[in-house]
């Protein structure tokens, strides 16, 4: 589950990377606004973590550009503007959520599980499907009513097939849903990965399309 950070103030990005990898998140971390849209193009991300004042583009105005060009993933906001005309131009002009700093691990976290069921359609915090239960909330996953222990990898790859159920991914987007710019990733890693997988849950439950990818499917 690999997101897009961005914010400009040292610490508090730093701060939120720690926390989302550890809560087993991929986080690529921009400090700067006008690159944002550009990383979209080249990139496939859950959802992006807006700050709105950075020091070379509004942030509101980074948000409409994405709109305009068509970009449909998750939109948090995460800024110290709480006058409820910038909520209200956030949220109006695309934003799928808006949160205060300074804020509650807990409450940021639980926004994102919300955009991420969003994301897979589901409505509550454990996505099941073809027998197959995982839970956003502390990383729990079962099959066919058994516990299934996942490596922290192997979980950040499930989620991803999970919520794109019913989608072909590439092994490309596979590994940046694993590896943000900064990690190296050897080229067998995914195959390592879906093999360890198929082992714990079932040598079926993830396809592979011969020459294009992978799916889970609905």
């Amino acid at each position: 589950m690999r997101l897009l950070l961005v914010e400009d103030d040292q610490m508090l990005g730093e701060s939120i990377v720690e926390s989302l990898s550890r809560h087993g998140y991929t986080v690529d971390w921009l400090q700067l606004g006008k690159p944002v849209e550009l990383a979209l193009h080249s990139e496939e991300f859950l959802a992006v973590i807006l700050d709105l004042t950075l020091p070379d583009i509004d942030g509101l105005e980074v948000l409409r550009q994405l709109r305009h060009a068509g970009h449909t993933l998750p939109i948090l906001i995460l800024t110290a503007r709480d006058d409820i005309d910038d909520r209200v131009k956030g949220l109006d002009g695309g934003a799928d959520d808006y949160l205060v700093k300074p804020f509650s691990l807990r409450e940021f976290l639980a926004r994102l599980r919300v955009l991420i069921r969003r994301v897979a359609g589901n409505v509550e915090s454990t996505i099941e499907l073809n027998g197959l239960k995982i839970s956003l909330v502390n990383n729990h996953v079962e099959y066919l009513g058994l516990p299934i222990k996942l490596t922290k990898n192997e979980f950040k790859l499930l989620s991803t097939l999970v919520t794109k159920a019913g989608r072909v991914l590439s092994k490309d987007k596979l590994q940046q849903s694993l590896h943000g710019w900064d990690e190296m990733a050897s080229e067998n890693t995914i195959e390592v990965h879906i093999h360890n997988l198929r082992k714990k849950i079932d040598s079926s439950f993830i396809k592979n399309i011969r020459g294009v990818g992978y799916i889970i499917e609905k």
